[in-house]
């Protein structure tokens, strides 16, 4: 290898006779063409440039973007199976949410309806963006190019639409659509209502939504009103399949509660004489706050109400509401936050030898209860007749005779006697008060298409509440289902019963009485479509209500729960729970399977009738 020495000491003149001269004549001839030669490169540059060319299409782009078949296009009975994604175009990106309906045309001119279920954005040119460099430069513009990356929307495929004889239809997804179909944003509403099975009339329980922003068409109005089925073309109405309102404290449980059932009070069903006599709605109201649905709304503005005239939405006090309120020992209601007519009542303990558990507490076993039921109660009927008073069935227990001769018999232990005479103590606050019994008020207590409220906030102890609660939608659930009714009166009346905290009354308990009142209101509900009698139930520990109860309701409405266990029970899609944390106030998703889709809804900002104590 030879040996190129020092670069350093090269200075260029190694040929300085020739070189010297061929460089200066170089120079002095450049110099002379200076200017020309400076012209003729700049020609030459503008030469070589390239014409700029217009990159975009011809034409006026429709719709949000185009099927990708990149990773397939799959249509498949399994849900799971499906693969349908969309490319979303630049300009369309910022107005694309999760839950958003869109739809997809087939060549014969129906139509994919779909939900957007997932989005992502993927790199178009193969490139590592997670490197030093790439970062310190996205930190110093002013935003990203758009055009660098790929938007792409995951679709789930809900329902094709098609037209029959002019009528809009929808059947299951059959078919996989092409790629480069156009996808378009669902803005009609005939579309987006077919599509998930909305009725187009029925009980109005809100606006549809997405992401807690309603959903917006090109009709007037703009909203998408969502409506429960309340006719008799395809099954019974809806009412009677039982409603369940699940939300945490604040979430708008009440608020939302006294619209709907507003919707209800004025509605007339068929009964099985073909009679349609109006609904009548009792209400037990543990806070006191039903009874102000007697009056108008004053925060109510003329524009809010003219609106919802327009959608068919009832406002203002319904007349024909009383206030039931159970006479209590030790118990005063006073209540000036509504003008509804009082009425007080009493439970004659007449009733407790139809349903014994009334008196029997959550501490009574088997054997006592048998004790009570079998023995007890028949042999203190014969004695005292079926009119006779709490005080007088606890002055016939404290007889030491009685309690002699049935132990010698062998009909009751003694000590099994003194089990029962302890625990049907203290209910001496509940029967047989200064007021009319409840028996004698039943063409008061349900009335044709009027709304009676229970409340009970009055009343400190616990126990004597959920007796008061359990003795008299015990009356209304036994006269129903009876084929041989006392009092005719609820037996022809279509009738919803509404219980708010229904968890403190349905749980699920390993007691006597437990398993009294959960039968009773399962067999209530179950009878419920051929009775006309509807359970609207109200909690915020829907994971309490006992599962033979629940597996009753077919409409359940949820809104904003907090606890894990609690949205776990209401048994709501998946993609429809991660939602309910983050609802604001009259936010709810509603799953009513033999109504519509799973859906999310906007209630009614204002109440339709008075709501607050201010």
């Amino acid at each position: 290898m030879s040996d190129l020495g020092d670069f350093t000491d090269f200075d260029g003149e190694d040929d300085e006779s020739d070189g010297s001269a061929d460089g200066t004549a170089a120079a002095d001839s450049d110099a002379a063409d200076g200017v020309a030669t400076t012209a003729d490169a700049v020609g030459d540059t503008a030469d070589d440039d390239f014409e700029t060319m217009d990159v975009t299409p011809a034409g006026t782009d429709t719709g949000l973007g185009v099927l990708s078949a990149a990773e397939g296009l799959r249509i498949s009975e399994d849900d799971e199976e499906c693969n349908l994604q969309a490319y979303v175009t630049v300009q369309n990106r910022s107005r694309v949410r999760l839950g958003k309906y869109l739809l997809i045309p087939y060549p014969d001119g129906e139509r994919l309806f779909c939900r957007i279920s997932a989005l992502e954005y993927a790199q178009e040119f193969r490139a590592d963006d997670a490197t030093e460099i790439h970062a310190r430069r996205a930190m110093r513009e002013a935003e990203i190019d758009e055009q660098d990356f790929k938007f792409m929307a995951a679709l789930d495929p809900i329902a094709v639409l098609y037209s029959d004889d002019g009528e809009l239809k929808r059947r299951m997804t059959d078919r996989v659509p092409k790629p480069e179909t156009v996808v378009r944003e669902a803005t009609d509403k005939s579309e987006i209502k077919t599509g998930l099975k909305i009725p187009e009339d029925g009980v109005f329980l809100g606006h549809l939504s997405v992401g807690g922003e309603k959903v917006k068409t090109s009709a007037s109005p703009p909203t998408i009103d969502y409506r429960l089925k309340d006719d008799y073309e395809s099954g019974d109405p809806l009412v009677f399949r039982h409603t369940l309102v699940a939300g945490g404290t604040g979430s708008g449980k009440t608020h939302s509660s006294k619209n709907v059932l507003r919707q209800y009070l004025g509605r007339t069903y068929e009964m099985g004489d073909g009679r349609t006599p109006e609904l009548a709605v009792v209400q037990f109201d543990p806070q006191d706050e039903y009874a102000q649905m007697h009056d108008d709304n004053p925060k109510m503005t003329d524009d809010f109400a003219r609106r919802c005239e327009r959608e068919g939405v009832k406002t203002g006090g319904h007349d024909d509401t009383i206030a039931f309120v159970p006479k209590v020992a030790g118990a005063e209601y006073n209540a000036s936050h509504h003008r509804a007519e009082q009425v007080e009542f009493t439970i004659p303990f007449s009733l407790v030898h139809s349903n014994p558990w009334l008196i029997a507490g959550s501490s009574l076993n088997d054997n006592q209860y048998t004790a009570l039921t079998n023995t007890l109660l028949p042999r203190f009927k014969r004695e005292y007749g079926r009119s006779a008073t709490y005080d007088q069935f606890t002055t016939f227990l404290s007889d030491p005779a009685l309690k002699e001769e049935l132990d010698e018999t062998g009909d009751i232990h003694e000590a099994t006697f003194d089990a029962v005479k302890r625990r049907v103590q203290g209910f001496g606050s509940v029967f047989d008060q200064d007021a009319r019994p409840i028996t004698d008020q039943i063409s008061q207590l349900v009335r044709d298409g009027g709304l009676t409220v229970i409340p009970t906030y009055h009343i400190t102890d616990s126990r004597t509440a959920s007796t008061i609660v359990l003795a008299v939608s015990s009356l209304l659930i036994d006269q129903k289902l009876s084929n041989d009714p006392t009092y005719d009166r609820i037996k022809e009346t279509p009738l919803v019963l509404g219980m708010d905290e229904a968890h403190n009354f349905l749980t699920d308990a390993d007691s006597v009485q437990g398993r009294q009142v959960i039968g009773k209101f399962t067999e209530a509900a179950k009878q419920g479509r051929k009775e006309r009698l509807g359970l609207y139930l109200i909690t915020q520990d829907p994971q309490d209500i006992a599962d033979p109860v629940f597996k009753q309701i077919n409409t359940t409405m949820v809104l904003n729960l907090g606890d894990e266990d609690a949205i776990k029970a209401v048994n709501i899609p998946t993609n429809l729970e991660s939602k309910v944390p983050y609802m604001e106030k009259g936010q709810r998703v509603v799953y009513s399977p033999d109504n519509s889709e799973p859906v999310e809804l906007i209630g009614l900002s204002t109440c339709v009738t008075r709501h607050g104590r201010e």
